[in-house]
C-alpha cells in the first residue's frame, strides 16, 4: 500500500465541529421523524381506510384484518435490519439512510395510488400487503442505521441525550401522523369523505415528506467511526461476523421485548382500545393520543440526559418493575375511564413508565457492538424481536377482545415486561463496556 492513501483517507476523518455534528444529527432526527410518519400513518388511519380494502365483515374483522396487515409489514423488518444493517456497515451510514426512506417514500404511494376492494378486487388487499412489506423493509434498515448514526454521531457524555431523539422523532412521526388526522376530522373532511377518500391525502402528502427526507440526508456527514473502520476494515459486514457477538445479540433481543410490546400497547394499539374497549368516539381517542404522544417526545431528552449520569441499566430495570407491575391495572382503569381527562392522565403515565426504555433503547444497543457490525448487530436482532412481538401486538389484542378475553392481553404485556426486566438485571451496564469509545 502507498504511503499516500493512508494520509488522504486520515484527512478525511477529521473530527466533526460541533456545528457539523448538530447538523447531521438534525438531518439524521428529521429524516427519521419523517420515516415513521409514513409508516404509523397506516395504523393512524385504519379505522377509515379498513371498508375499501376489506367490505365485509363487523368493525371488529375489519379492524383485525388490517391489524394482521400491520404485522405482515414487520414480517420484512428482520430482513431490512440484516440487508440495510450489513450495507450501512459496509458502505455507510448515510447511504443506508438513503436507501431506507427511499423505499418508504415507494411503499406510502403504493397505499395512496391503490384503487378499493370494489373496483380491482383482490389485487386491492395483495397491493396493501406489498406495499406494508416494502416498508418493513424499509423501517427494519431505518432503526439500524438510524441508532447506529446517532450514537457514533453524538459526542462522549452526551450520547445518551442524542441517541433518544431517535425515539423522539419516531414518536413525532407518529403525532404528526396523528394530527393531520385531527385537523382532517375537525376541520377539512367530514367522517364519510374520509372512508370514502380522504384518507389517502396522508400517505400522498408522506411520500412527499419522504423528498425533504433524501435532500437532507445528502447532505450529512458520514460518522468519524466508520471512516476509520472503512481504512483499516479487512472483510464485510456479515452473520458470520455478528455470531461472535452471541451474547450481545441476546441482551439486544431481551431489551427489546418488554419495550416493543409496551410501546405499541400504549401507542399504536392505544387509539382502538379507547374506541373499541373505553367507548369513546374516534375524535376524542385521537386527541387523547396525539397530546399523550406530544408528553411521551418530551420526556425522551429529559431520561436520554439522566443515563448520561446515572448509565443505562438503572432506567431499564425502573422500566421494568414499572411495566411488570402496572399494565393490568392501567388497562383495566382505562377499560372503564369515565373522562377524556383521565384516559390522558393514565396514557401519559404509562408511557412515561415506556420512556425509561425508548429514551436508552438506541445507545444500549449501539454499545454494545463494536463498529464493523454495529449496525447489524442493532438492526438484525432487534428487527427479529419487533417482528414477532411489537408488530403482532395490536392482532393478538384484537384477537383476544373477539373471543372475549381481552384481560389475557394485559397480562401478556405484563409478562414480556417481566421478562426484559430479567434480561436488564443480568446484563452489564453498556456506558462502562461501551465498544464506542474504543472506535
Amino acid at each position: 500500500m502507498s504511503q499516500v492513501q493512508p494520509l488522504a483517507q486520515g484527512a478525511e476523518v477529521r473530527a466533526a465541529s460541533t456545528f457539523e455534528r448538530l447538523r447531521s444529527i438534525f438531518s439524521g432526527s428529521v429524516g427519521n421523524l419523517i420515516e415513521y410518519y409514513d409508516w404509523y400513518v397506516y395504523s393512524a388511519f385504519s379505522l377509515y381506510f379498513a371498508k375499501s380494502f376489506f367490505p365485509n365483515g363487523n368493525p371488529t374483522v375489519q379492524l383485525l384484518n388490517t391489524a394482521a396487515i400491520f404485522a405482515v409489514g414487520f414480517v420484512m423488518r428482520p430482513v431490512g435490519g440484516w440487508l440495510v444493517g450489513m450495507y450501512a456497515d459496509r458502505k455507510g451510514r448515510k447511504a443506508a439512510l438513503l436507501v431506507s426512506v427511499l423505499a418508504m417514500c415507494v411503499g406510502s404511494l403504493i397505499i395512496g395510488l391503490t384503487p378499493g376492494y370494489h373496483s380491482i378486487g383482490v389485487a386491492a388487499p395483495i397491493l396493501l400487503v406489498v406495499a406494508r412489506l416494502l416498508q418493513g423493509l424499509s423501517l427494519g434498515g431505518e432503526y439500524a442505521s438510524s441508532a447506529t448514526y446517532l450514537s457514533e454521531m453524538a459526542e462522549k457524555g452526551k450520547r445518551g441525550f442524542y441517541s433518544s431523539f431517535l425515539f423522539a422523532t419516531l414518536s413525532l412521526g407518529q403525532l404528526l401522523a396523528m394530527a393531520v388526522l385531527v385537523v382532517l376530522q375537525q376541520f377539512v373532511l367530514t367522517a364519510e369523505q374520509l372512508e370514502n377518500w380522504g384518507w389517502r391525502i396522508p400517505f400522498m402528502f408522506g411520500s412527499l415528506l419522504a423528498c425533504v427526507a433524501v435532500w437532507l440526508r445528502r447532505n450529512m456527514d458520514e460518522t468519524k467511526s466508520f471512516e476509520q473502520n472503512r481504512q483499516r476494515r479487512r472483510q464485510h459486514a456479515s452473520i458470520a461476523d455478528l455470531l461472535k457477538h452471541k451474547r450481545a445479540c441476546l441482551i439486544v433481543a431481551g431489551l427489546t421485548l418488554g419495550g416493543t410490546v409496551t410501546f405499541y400497547a400504549y401507542t399504536a394499539y392505544m387509539q382502538k382500545f379507547l374506541v373499541n374497549s373505553a367507548g369513546m368516539s374516534k375524535a376524542d381517542a385521537s386527541l387523547v393520543s396525539v397530546i399523550s404522544l406530544l408528553a411521551f417526545v418530551l420526556m425522551q431528552p429529559v431520561f436520554g440526559a439522566l443515563s448520561d449520569r446515572v448509565g443505562r441499566r438503572p432506567l431499564l430495570i425502573a422500566f421494568g418493575v414499572l411495566a411488570t407491575l402496572c399494565t393490568v391495572p392501567i388497562f383495566r382503569t382505562l377499560g372503564n375511564v369515565g373522562s377524556v381527562g383521565g384516559a390522558l392522565l393514565l396514557i401519559v403515565a404509562a408511557l412515561l413508565i415506556v420512556s425509561l426504555y425508548s429514551s436508552v433503547s438506541a445507545v444500549a444497543k449501539a454499545e454494545l457492538f463494536p463498529v464493523g457490525v454495529r449496525a447489524l448487530g442493532v438492526g438484525l436482532p432487534y428487527a427479529v424481536t419487533v417482528s414477532l412481538f411489537g408488530g403482532t401486538a395490536e392482532y393478538v389484542a384484537l384477537w383476544t377482545k373477539s373471543i372475549g378475553h381481552e384481560v389475557w392481553f394485559f397480562y401478556y404485556v405484563s409478562t414480556c415486561s417481566l421478562v426484559s426486566l430479567l434480561c436488564y438485571v443480568w446484563m452489564p451496564e453498556p456506558k462502562r463496556v461501551s465498544c464506542i469509545d474504543s472506535d
